[in-house]
């Protein structure tokens, strides 16, 4: 059912030569420049440097130190270097698939739910559920462990947070666990807590990690209803003694297929270890890996399995190649974005460095830009996402770890100037384009040899 595994059709070595509109050959030569920005053509990317993934203990991308030498996702040694060419994937005819609407079986005042939630929905402008919703929260309500098989924009954050508002105004001493594979997103699921619960008392935590502890600690002292925060903070503050994993009610896995990607599993074992056993589960994945499906078989109950079938991303964008020659590479991107058509453009790059110093450079070329990465604060990573939100910047650059998690509509453009890793973390980028009703384009820079 999923987009994620859905790979087009190779079309083999005998293709012939395509002239793409986008490949340097295609336009005039713009001088012998150097090849200034951007790290390596090769591509290389920061997911496997030596820790755990995501935002654990410390700023960087990759969060700290590894705990214990549990290895998971891309850690080890030295970077992983592509693994595919892209070339091989793009879709230059996207399809658009009439998609059949969805009818919902419940309104949002037909599921019962506590009357200051349905003011604070209706508050928030949200009028019919989604189909995630439709069908979810009604088997949250009932106490099932849930499978929700659904991507980014289907409205799987309220869908979970909705039943359970309601549960804690009925039950007061319930206590809400929520992992997320990144900060931003457990800022993002705290702002909608904060939405559907306003002025309900309930209190919150979020417990992150590139931020001060001590603070998290002491939130922890205080009652919680609803902790959120990244599976590798989390886990540390269980060990200090901070987090009082007995009295925890319900666990929430938001994009569990990205937490195992950045190398989560093993935090999240942990934690479901230390949770009692009655506790309800509910995981939220794009995708249902075998890795998933094991933590489904061994820490859920009985699951009722939800999938929403979105449109599949690699057929509904717009993808070509942009050639180019190893000392026209920046040129070439320049030249790129003098078309007024790139409106809001998220490039991806390989490490932090050279995301940083493209930036600066598209910068001195006139391009409106700004940076995301791990070496960046939290203040200064939010600073630049609500810069490109607002359209202060026309132009935002990131890593591919410090992107996750963070959704903003209409990017007309993503251009992956340093090539992915894989085909998931092609299909994983591209995604951001090209949402809800939106039309997107996906461009990825390849080295002519």
């Amino acid at each position: 059912m999923d987009s994620h595994t859905h790979r087009p059709a190779r079309s083999g070595s005998s293709r012939p030569p395509r002239r793409s509109p986008y490949s340097a050959s295609a336009r005039p030569a713009h001088g012998g420049g150097s090849h200034r920005s951007g790290g390596s053509s090769r591509g290389q990317s920061s997911h496997s440097s030596a820790s755990r993934g995501g935002y654990g203990r410390g700023g960087s991308d990759r969060g700290g130190h590894s705990r214990g030498g549990n290895s998971g996702g891309r850690r080890g040694g030295g970077r992983v270097m592509p693994t595919f060419d892209p070339s091989q994937f793009i879709n230059t005819n996207p399809v658009e698939a009439a998609e059949v609407e969805y009818k919902p079986v419940h309104t949002f005042t037909s599921f019962n739910l506590d009357r200051r939630v349905v003011a604070n929905i209706l508050q928030n402008k949200l009028t019919v559920p989604s189909p995630i919703q439709d069908q979810t929260i009604p088997l949250i309500l009932d106490g099932h462990d849930v499978i929700g098989l659904a991507q980014t924009g289907t409205g799987k954050t309220a869908a979970f947070l909705l039943p359970l508002i309601h549960k804690t105004l009925s039950e007061y001493d319930r206590t809400t666990l929520i992992l997320a594979p990144t900060r931003e997103l457990a800022l993002q699921i705290d702002g909608e807590l904060k939405k559907f619960g306003h002025n309900l008392r309930l209190f919150s935590t979020i417990c992150v990690g590139g931020t001060n502890i001590r603070p998290q600690m002491q939130g922890l002292r205080r009652k919680n209803h609803f902790i959120i925060g990244t599976p590798g903070r989390v886990l540390d503050l269980i060990d200090r003694g901070n987090l009082d994993t007995t009295r925890i009610t319900t666990v929430v896995l938001d994009e569990a297929d990205r937490m195992l990607d950045m190398g989560f599993i093993h935090d999240i074992r942990k934690i479901l270890e230390d949770v009692p056993r009655n506790h309800e589960t509910l995981f939220f994945s794009a995708t249902m890996g075998k890795e998933i499906e094991k933590l489904v078989n061994d820490f859920l109950r009985d699951p009722v399995t939800v999938s929403v079938k979105k449109k599949d991303v690699t057929n509904s964008i717009f993808q070509d190649v942009v050639r180019y020659h190893h000392h026209d590479k920046f040129e070439t991107l320049t030249k790129l974005l003098e078309d007024p058509g790139l409106k809001r453009v998220l490039i991806f790059g390989a490490m932090k460095h050279s995301v940083q110093k493209l930036a600066e450079e598209l910068g001195r070329a006139g391009v409106k830009a700004d940076a995301i990465h791990g070496n960046k604060s939290h203040g200064q990573r939010q600073h630049a996402l609500a810069r490109f939100k607002s359209g202060q910047v026309r132009v935002l650059v990131a890593t591919d770890v410090a992107a996750r998690g963070i959704h903003v509509d209409s990017v007309t453009h993503v251009i992956n100037y340093d090539l992915p890793n894989t085909f998931e973390d092609y299909v994983h980028r591209i995604g951001r384009t090209g949402r809800a009703l939106d039309k997107g384009i996906a461009l990825t820079f390849v080295q002519n040899h």
